[in-house]
């Protein structure tokens, strides 16, 4: 059976999104630094349908990530932004229009039931209301051997690091402060905050440290 790995970028000062998130904006005043290290890179673009990209250790270490997860679980912030009915929610299929990059099951948290959302590239969203548990549960049944991911936003990792769902803790540090916005670990209780690291990766962009969560 695979890990259960949460995995997310962040700013020197633990924010993974900046203050005032808007749709137009939705990774909130000066979020978007936090993935420049990203976006550039091949492993990255391509499943965006994008051309090009940038090779080299941070590309391969996207590329196994990529490659290692079967399903992946995220709340409804990070899936469209939205918080009430469906109806109300201005991106109700999500923020990456008919071809997802995901190509996989994707699990949404969720208060607001709906049907199973089946899209372009071999993405389909289902939306779980009875929790975080369940929604993992589910993803690790829609994989063999590989791994859940666990991919955002703050509340959900700090959620299943809590619950002690998470085998594996992946942090990408960015060299920016952002002052304020959503920080991760704010809800982390003290008997779920022991993490021995298992790999350092430095380049010019970004730090890249994984840690195995100790339970």
């Amino acid at each position: 059976m695979g890990k259960v790995v949460a995995e997310i970028s962040t700013s020197l000062d633990g924010y993974v999104a900046g203050p005032n998130p808007t749709l137009e904006e939705p990774l909130g005043v000066g979020g978007e630094q936090l993935h420049e290290w990203v976006v550039r890179l091949k492993s990255f673009r391509e499943p965006h349908g994008l051309p090009g990209g940038e090779t080299g250790p941070d590309d391969e270490l996207v590329a196994e990530a990529l490659g290692a997860t079967g399903a992946v679980v995220m709340g409804r912030k990070m899936f469209s932004g939205g918080q009430g009915p469906w109806e109300d929610d201005a991106r109700a299929n999500g923020w990456w229009g008919d071809e997802p990059p995901f190509h996989k099951a994707v699990f949404v948290l969720t208060h607001h039931a709906r049907e199973p959302l089946v899209m372009e590239g071999g993405t389909t969203f289902t939306f779980v209301t009875d929790g975080l548990g369940s929604a993992i549960d589910d993803a690790r049944a829609a994989t063999a051997e590989q791994d859940v991911l666990v991919a955002g936003g703050a509340d959900t990792i700090d959620q299943a690091l809590d619950a002690g769902l998470v085998d594996e803790l992946r942090l990408h540090v960015t060299p920016v402060l952002l002052g304020g916005g959503a920080r991760l670990f704010d809800g982390v209780g003290p008997e779920h905050r022991r993490f021995a690291i298992t790999q350092v990766i430095p380049s010019p962009l970004v730090t890249h440290i994984c840690y195995r969560v100790v339970k």
